[in-house]
């Protein structure tokens, strides 16, 4: 018997994998948090699909995305960046996640770590909305509304309430599951 997903990831086994194994599920880890902000604000007017397929490729060109090393990026590295074929090489979206490397080591000094920070603003635990169709899904929150606003007040870029609340769902800060979805029984 087949199981019942989400309807977004039917695509391929590429989707469903991180449909099944990833979205949704709580990252309390600084380090796939950023992971996360970075593969969402290179969505920004993309699909997701685009970005998953090129995860791979974005990990290995932006050093596993360690923020320590993005922060320290030099022109000639944003140069070597935009020449990358593996990427979307988009010269704002790359500069940008320099600079919200900079703006992610500066909350962490602040709040002792980004995902207490993030983790915040839903008061530590998810918001389970089970939505009972893919139509009950928002794009955006009053949350995520909020979310955006904070990043934007302290530099970030590319973090829209959008992109914003569609890293809540990838990181679990919200469980957008479809009532339905195999995942809510796991």
């Amino acid at each position: 018997m087949d199981k019942v997903r989400c309807g977004w990831c039917e695509k391929d086994d590429l989707y469903k994998k991180y449909h099944d194994d990833e979205w949704g599920s709580p990252v309390y880890d600084d380090e796939t948090i950023f992971e996360f902000l970075i593969l969402e604000s290179f969505q920004a007017g993309l699909s997701w699909y685009t970005i998953l397929s090129k995860r791979e490729n974005f990990k290995k060109a932006f050093d596993h995305f360690n923020y320590k090393k993005i922060a320290k990026y030099s022109d000639k590295k944003v140069e070597e960046l935009m020449q990358d074929p593996g990427i979307i090489r988009n010269r704002l979206k790359v500069l940008a996640t320099i600079t919200n490397a900079q703006r992610f080591m500066e909350v962490q000094k602040e709040f002792g770590s980004f995902s207490k920070y993030i983790w915040g603003f839903v008061n530590g635990k998810p918001i389970d909305n089970k939505p009972a169709t893919l139509k009950d899904v928002p794009a955006t929150t009053g949350i995520s509304d909020a979310l955006s606003k904070d990043l934007k007040k302290r530099g970030f870029k590319f973090m829209g309430s959008t992109v914003v609340y569609a890293h809540m769902q990838a990181t679990g800060m919200v469980n957008d599951h479809i009532e339905s979805c195999f995942t809510r029984s796991k």
